[in-house]
């Protein structure tokens, strides 16, 4: 950022930086959004922090006027989160200097007491426009909005947040109030741009693209009219420029930006906002995927900063338990069917019997596997979630209803016993069968899942229903590796590829 910033609190809530005597001229904005822990480039050989920094220090020295800005879900993902709980990652943002930053639903992983701290180490303005905190400890660390002052124009920017419920787990949102989502939208942007004479509003946003419940980042676009940009994040959706999906309508017919980069950091966003031309230029857009080009001379800063942590990390990703036959990408249906039918096993031993079947979320999986030697590091990466396997008794109407709950986001995990088909259109299930049989909506169906989707995480109501009857003493990834140590000792993982949540065009 400009060093010439001086900033002052223009109320108790809120404060503005104001740029004395810069004739107003382009506001480049760097985005980042769920970044999940990825401190290191992923396995495809993009991103880290690194070289996000490398790009970002780049165009800070071209540009005179740039904010670095975060989506949210910067944590969780890999072991630095699971080993240190955020703290590496809001010191690594503080090196590069982040302007503001939004909550993500991960943040709250580990409970309210760790968002807070974490919160806390950021040197970033974080944002919370529909969120009310009930601790005011709590409620202090954020501001319900941003203005930044370029010569005689303003920039605001607000907030976004998802309804906790059905996506954070009971208890880790405790004393979090969620405001409707456009309801806040409309009223901050009103007030930016009608009592605070802002020129333009950018809201950066949790929400969701695509595939999410209501508001999305299109809903929120299609029903305002004073927001100029979005920054999205959540869904993980690749926003590509030229796609034509960056831009959408609103509700008085003028196009606006909606920017969001997948996950784990592989790419940046810069949106260049002329603010000399407001009334008769759009933003631009460009979207830069950080691979070995970024890899100049290592900032000895983030080196030094992230020495200690590694230390921990390198140890687990170092204890092999097993092999792959071969590469298992998280996005494949290979290594859900993996964890899925693991999950019935699992939950097997628990009851000391065969269930009938297992459910398990796509969401859950934040790595593939390599093929060769798979290692402790690797199995909690990929299973970091501090989640246990349970056995359920659920009635076969609630079971129907929690495959519809799967369709909706086109299917997620289930056991080797079972096959769905859904419409893709309706997003309904329209044939589920168990062990080749119909499902029975007057059965009574013994489940093996986690406790994250039995008490209706990630939307999963239905489950909520259910009658839990036995519960693991231990974190998944730890149930995992044993299994794998036990059973993969002297074979190698190699599971089937067959789509058993398929659409119906695909019979």
């Amino acid at each position: 950022m400009n060093m010439n910033i001086v900033r002052g609190c223009i109320a108790a809530t809120f404060c503005v930086a104001a740029f004395g005597g810069v004739e107003a001229r382009e506001l480049v904005i760097l985005q980042t959004n769920d970044t999940h822990s990825q401190i290191d480039p992923t396995d495809k050989g993009y991103g880290g922090v690194q070289r996000r920094k490398a790009f970002v220090d780049s165009v800070r020295a071209a540009r005179p006027d740039v904010l670095l800005v975060d989506a949210g879900d910067a944590v969780q993902g890999t072991l630095f989160f699971t080993l240190y709980g955020g703290e590496v990652e809001m010191k690594a943002m503080n090196e590069l200097g982040y302007d503001i930053a939004i909550l993500g639903n991960h943040d709250f992983d580990n409970g309210m007491d760790a968002m807070a701290r974490n919160v806390g180490i950021s040197d970033a303005d974080w944002l919370a426009t529909n969120y009310k905190f009930a601790d005011p400890e709590v409620a202090r660390l954020f501001k319900p909005f941003r203005i930044y002052d370029y010569g005689d124009k303003k920039v605001g920017f607000i907030a976004l947040n998802l309804d906790p419920e059905g996506m954070i787990a009971d208890g880790n949102a405790e004393g979090v109030t969620y405001l409707d989502a456009v309801d806040a939208a409309n009223a901050a942007a009103w007030w930016l741009k009608n009592q605070e004479g802002a020129d333009v509003v950018v809201a950066v946003s949790h929400l969701g693209y695509e595939n999410v419940p209501s508001p999305s980042d299109q809903d929120i676009i299609r029903r305002t009219k004073d927001i100029d940009v979005v920054l999205g994040g959540h869904s993980h959706t690749l926003l590509s420029p030229g796609s034509g999906r960056e831009w959408i309508v609103n509700a008085v017919g003028d196009s606006v930006l909606v920017t969001q980069n997948a996950k784990s950091g592989e790419y940046i966003t810069e949106v260049t906002i002329d603010l000399d031309s407001l009334d008769s230029k759009l933003p631009s857009y460009r979207q830069v995927r950080l691979g070995k080009e970024y890899d100049r001379q290592a900032d000895e800063n983030l080196v030094e900063l992230i020495a200690p942590y590694r230390l921990g990390v390198d140890e687990l990703m170092g204890k092999v338990i097993g092999k792959s036959a071969r590469e298992l990408p998280n996005d494949r249906p290979g290594l859900l069917n993996f964890v899925s039918d693991f999950v019935e096993k699992r939950g097997g031993e628990l009851i000391g019997e065969l269930v009938d079947l297992a459910l398990m979320n796509v969401g859950s999986l934040r790595r593939g596997l390599p093929k060769g030697d798979i290692t402790q590091g690797m199995i909690i990466s990929m299973q970091p979630f501090t989640n246990k396997v349970l056995v359920m008794e659920l009635s076969g109407k609630d079971l129907l209803e929690a495959m519809d709950v799967f369709a909706s986001r086109d299917g997620d995990g289930i056991s080797d016993a079972v096959r769905v088909v859904y419409d893709p259109l309706t997003h309904k299930a329209v044939s589920v069968a168990v062990d080749g049989k119909p499902v029975d909506p007057d059965k009574t169906y013994r489940v093996a899942t986690i406790d994250y989707l039995a008490g209706g995480g990630d939307y999963m109501v239905p489950l909520k229903r259910g009658n839990v009857i036995a519960r693991s003493e231990n974190i998944v990834y730890d149930d995992l590796i044993n299994y794998i140590k036990e059973n993969y000792s002297k074979k190698k993982i190699n599971p089937s590829d067959q789509l058993r949540f398929r659409p119906i065009d695909g019979l």
